[in-house]
């Protein structure tokens, strides 16, 4: 027999003291939903289940109690850092869930120069980190275009990438070791050692688990240099995707390593370079980083590359300087945005997958055209490439769309799914991957089985095994 609300409450507080238990009515609805369905908090109509409580721990023992207590009685938690995500993982999908804030967890264990890495708990900012090791002439790496307010914890559990990944690589090639909490109570360490070869890497049990396996409590992550003086800018307009993403292979192929490595169709182009870019052009931008004669051997060979496409026309470098100058969505950006879509009922939403050079191109033009062609009310379909690997690359598609003849909290269901369904049927018939990095939440659960085909064995096993009784944030990677 499940538990009361009430009964929740009393044990919850039982276990951490009442300060530690948020019960407050206003903020338990706020934090039914996540980015997923943010018009229901932007227009304040809410129609997700209501939480029980939000519980902020401040240690891993505390955590392990909690987790332990649900399990028992079969209380579903969501675990939750920075509240960042966009594709429900954070939303409560049944009634008297227990949201499992890890934000309270916010110590700076260590920076350790010499070793090139820091240790942080889950309720880390990441912001905040990144300045800490500046101050030491480094750098995480690490700067997804939420990094003002995305916490470590977090950026782990989705396997989140940041926008200089090329070089560096996404969270799963920074994070050297963790803590993580299993639903039994269960404190796992992994140690902190540059490579091991003592069986599976079980780093990957729990980095993007989406909170659907444990709850991470600390995290090591990787230090690099900081030599923002050498960055090097390029930039170039061109006709057609076909030709960027040939030239994004060549470069890969070529063995280089720039930071950033883009290109964007016309759509998306005209939302950031339209002081310098046509209607009509696709833009091809890179950003090389690192020691002087690393960052001038890759913006060289770059360049070679692109010389050999007539068809791209280059512009000033300042151009694309400017440009990444204001690459991150803090606060200020994100009620701007807020308040835009209030006053106009005009919606932003992106939904990014991944795919080998062979398939991508025809995953872009195919999906695109659906989305013209299907969806009602689009008024801008574009995206662009952003995260490139010598094997193929990423897709990150970009729409706005007018809310029309529905209520807020119907535009999920009339807009964004549907155009999330088009998109993954046509990267699925290509053998592409259905998410490159927001995390599969709640949103492209359905499709689980499909992603994994064969494999679907294994992720299973996991789940059934270290959460047997189905208490971690229900409805997220596996559907209910």
């Amino acid at each position: 027999m499940s538990l009361s609300r009430e009964a929740i409450v009393e044990g919850l507080r039982g276990i951490l003291g009442p300060e530690a238990v948020v019960t407050d009515e206003r903020v338990l609805v706020e934090n039914s939903v996540d980015n997923f369905r943010k018009l229901q908090n932007i227009f304040d109509v809410h129609v997700m289940p209501v939480p029980a409580a939000i519980v902020t721990p401040t240690n891993a023992r505390e955590v392990a109690a909690v987790l332990t207590w649900a399990n028992e009685h079969g209380v579903n938690v969501i675990p939750k850092t920075g509240g960042t995500a966009t594709e429900g993982g954070l939303e409560s999908a049944v009634p008297d869930s227990v949201i499992m804030d890890g934000s309270a967890m916010n110590e700076i264990v260590k920076i350790d120069p010499y070793n090139m890495q820091a240790t942080v708990q889950c309720g880390v900012p990441l912001q905040v980190l990144e300045d800490r090791v500046r101050e030491h002439g480094l750098t995480t790496g690490h700067s997804p275009q939420s990094k003002p307010v995305a916490h470590l914890g977090g950026l782990v559990a989705t396997r989140s990438i940041g926008q200089f990944s090329t070089l560096y690589g996404g969270i799963e090639d920074m994070v050297v070791g963790l803590e993580a909490v299993f639903p039994n109570g269960e404190i796992c360490r992994i140690k902190n050692v540059p490579r091991r070869a003592a069986g599976p890497d079980i780093r990957h049990i729990v980095i993007g688990n989406e909170g659907a396996l444990c709850f991470i409590t600390e995290v090591t992550v990787k230090l690099f240099p900081y030599l923002p003086e050498n960055n090097r800018f390029l930039g170039w307009t061109l006709m057609d995707m076909k030709t960027g993403f040939e030239v994004l292979r060549e470069v890969m192929v070529g063995g280089y390593k720039p930071s950033v490595a883009r290109v964007y169709d016309p759509g998306d182009a005209g939302l950031h370079f339209s002081h310098f870019a046509a209607p009509d052009d696709c833009v091809l931008l890179f950003m090389a980083e690192g020691a002087e004669g690393i960052a001038k051997a890759t913006a060289d060979g770059i360049q070679a590359i692109v010389d050999r496409h007539p068809e791209c026309t280059q512009v000033p470098s300042e151009y694309i300087e400017t440009w990444f100058n204001d690459l991150c969505w803090g606060p200020d950006k994100i009620l701007a945005e807020d308040e835009r879509i209030r006053q106009t009922r005009n919606v932003n939403r992106t939904t990014e997958i991944s795919a080998d050079w062979s398939s991508i191109n025809d995953i872009y033009q195919a999906a695109r055209q659906r989305i013209i062609d299907e969806i009602p009310d689009i008024t801008m379909m574009g995206g662009h490439s952003s995260h490139s690997y010598i094997n193929g690359t990423n897709m990150y598609f970009n729409y706005f769309f007018n809310v029309v003849d529905v209520g807020p909290e119907e535009e999920t269901e009339k807009y964004y799914l549907p155009i999330i369904s088009i998109i993954v049927e046509e990267t699925l018939k290509r053998g592409g991957s259905i998410v490159h990095h927001h995390g599969m939440g709640k949103a492209r659960a359905p499709w689980v089985r499909d992603e994994y085909g064969s494999s679907y064995y294994m992720l299973e096993t996991l789940k059934t095994s270290f959460d047997p009784n189905g208490i971690m944030n229900k409805g997220t990677i596996f559907p209910i």
